[in-house]
């Protein structure tokens, strides 16, 4: 899975599935506020999902938060992180913002698509959880958009249990 850098990211939510509400998180950019951040998502999310795709839905967020927490705001304990999501029959998309710095471009680009696997012992401090974030996910885009991050993903879930 190769991320793409965008003038700006577009989830294209499933045009068969019924609409659904947005799930909208906003917490302050620090390590206690990101655990209760994922705490809550996955009390939302959890019964929609299998225990292995919660614990990659975990996976994702908890490295997508801290590396805004650690990378984006410099540990500084300021700032806001914004997360919406929404499930549909193909999985959970996912939006993140934040107003940090802007996502280095070697992020984006060097691991996933057909690239090998990275040697863990190989990457560069901080390289496995991009590399993890890529593994997990699909349609990965990212975008600078009047100096706030937005990263949209699809996270794929296997396709809810229709009501008869």
């Amino acid at each position: 899975m190769q991320a793409e850098r965008s003038s700006h990211p577009q989830p294209q939510p499933d045009p068969s599935a019924p609409e659904q509400a947005i799930f909208r998180h906003s917490f302050s950019a620090d390590p206690l506020s990101v655990r209760a951040a994922l705490h809550s998502t996955l009390a939302r999310f959890v019964r929609q999902m299998t225990t292995d795709e919660a614990g990659a839905l975990e996976i994702v967020l908890a490295e997508v938060f801290n590396n805004i927490v650690r990378h984006g705001y410099g540990n500084s304990g300021k700032g806001t992180i914004t997360l919406a999501l929404a499930r549909d029959r193909r999985g959970l998309t996912c939006l993140v913002c934040d107003d940090g710095i802007e996502l280095p471009e070697r992020c984006l680009s060097g691991i996933g698509g057909d690239h090998p696997r990275p040697v863990p012992d190989t990457l560069p401090e901080g390289g496995f959880g991009w590399f993890l974030i890529r593994d997990l996910v699909e349609d990965l885009h990212y975008c600078r958009h009047d100096g706030r991050n937005e990263l949209v993903f699809r996270l794929p879930l296997a396709p809810l249990a229709l009501a008869q």
